[in-house]
């Protein structure tokens, strides 16, 4: 670890650099700062100092990229774009497990048949939609996540973090469904597991309550532009997010 904290000025400065110039206007979809705070990230800091990190990304429809205008547009495949550009020449590899429906125990098992082939610096695990839509226990739900990470845990030790995401940001679904409950198990299965917690429902509602991006009540006819606005707007998100963890390894 001595080795790879003398790196940390090279990891940071990659970050540091400015992006290569974009085909098309910045989306304005800035986050206040509590929103994206997060706690250090070894894995990721690892793999970046090495020169390859690989992501590995499971949840469900949204993940697949249900309403975008197309694979390519989903918020993991822009997520590597960004990635690849902001840390070049590091080479960022993504591979996305996005399956309408799956639960948590679904997803459990594609990250213990599919880590070890892939064996991923970073897990993003997006979860907690089917689970509240459905009235499933939230309890089994954090079990789920618990039992994962600790096998996850077991097999790679510090060469993978975990991110769990919640779910998207919905009023219809916040009055037809508990959120609140799921929610709060996800906080607590993030910190039983040594996770971290990426609220996309906290960072949707402040885009939608400050009418930056709010596909709830975008027009039919620019759903999908919409979508794919959003998508990318989660993406840099995370790249924040993840920025501030390995910049936090210096600590």
């Amino acid at each position: 670890m001595r080795r790879l904290a003398a790196t940390l000025p090279l990891v940071l400065a990659l970050w540091g650099l400015p992006p290569a110039a974009a085909a098309g206007p910045e989306p304005a979809c800035d986050v206040t700062p509590e929103l994206i705070e997060a706690a250090p990230l070894p894995g990721t800091f690892a793999a970046i100092a090495r020169g390859e990190l690989r992501i590995m990304v499971v949840g469900s429809a949204s993940t697949a990229g249900g309403g975008t205008s197309g694979p390519e547009a989903t918020w993991p495949a822009r997520l590597q774009a960004r990635l690849a550009t902001r840390l070049s020449p590091v080479v960022v590899r993504l591979e996305s497990f996005g399956r309408r429906g799956s639960t948590a125990a679904d997803h459990a098992r594609i990250i213990a048949a599919e880590a070890a082939r892939f064996r991923p610096h970073l897990i993003i695990w997006q979860l907690g939609t089917v689970e509240a839509a459905r009235g499933l226990p939230a309890e089994e739900m954090s079990e789920a996540v618990q039992d994962a990470a600790a096998r996850l845990r077991a097999a790679r030790g510090e060469l993978t973090d975990l991110i769990l995401m919640d779910m998207q940001f919905s009023r219809f679904f916040r009055a037809n469904a508990n959120v609140e409950a799921y929610r709060d198990q996800l906080r607590i299965a993030a910190a039983a597991a040594g996770a971290q917690l990426f609220s996309r429902w906290s960072i949707m509602q402040h885009w939608a309550e400050t009418d930056t991006v709010d596909l709830e009540r975008a027009p039919r006819e620019r759903r999908m532009a919409v979508a794919d606005a959003l998508h990318d707007c989660l993406a840099r998100a995370l790249v924040a997010f993840i920025r501030q963890g390995v910049a936090d390894m210096r600590r």
